[in-house]
């Protein structure tokens, strides 16, 4: 997650739990302490919000902060509903354009281009890469984007075999 999305989240946070000291919480990014139940006009309110700071698909932050600025000044009612659900989105928005991959060797620049590309004609562009070596894979890589997860490594492999064997 950018420095910006944690900024972004820590300022939905502070206005949902005191609007008074909004600019000054914004920079510890708090997560909300408390859970509470939002009625369906509020999630379609997050929703449509949560669009609107979106440009070709993609999360926007300027956008999103206007829209958080909006809600805040307007303070419909059930805002801070409105706004817990669009931080909701934000988050699992976040964890949908964030792709870890890791392999059991360092990649090479093409390898990782190549990946890149197909990542991004499945996922959409904005995907946000990490490549990590993990030499505990054995050989192979693992792919994680969002709670999607490929695992083309030989240590899933080997752990099939070895749970096909218990269960035998």
């Amino acid at each position: 997650m950018t420095a910006a999305n944690f900024f972004l989240l820590g300022f939905i946070s502070a206005a949902v739990t005191d609007t008074a000291t909004i600019y000054s919480a914004a920079v510890t990014d708090a997560p909300l302490q408390f859970k509470m139940r939002i009625s369906k006009q509020a999630r379609r309110y997050a929703k449509d919000l949560f669009r609107a700071a979106q440009r070709d698909g993609v999360l926007d932050e300027n956008r999103a902060r206007k829209v958080v600025d909006e809600v805040l000044s307007k303070k419909p009612r059930g805002y801070a509903a409105i706004l817990s659900h669009f931080q909701r989105l934000l988050k699992l928005d976040e964890a949908r354009r964030t792709a870890k991959v890791e392999s059991a060797t360092t990649l090479t620049p093409e390898m990782q281009t190549k990946i890149k590309m197909t990542l991004e004609s499945r996922y959409g562009k904005g995907l946000q890469l990490s490549f990590a070596e993990n030499p505990s894979l054995i050989g192979g890589t693992r792919v994680q984007v969002g709670s999607d997860v490929y695992d083309g490594s030989v240590r899933a492999r080997l752990d099939e075999l070895n749970e096909s064997f218990k269960s035998a």
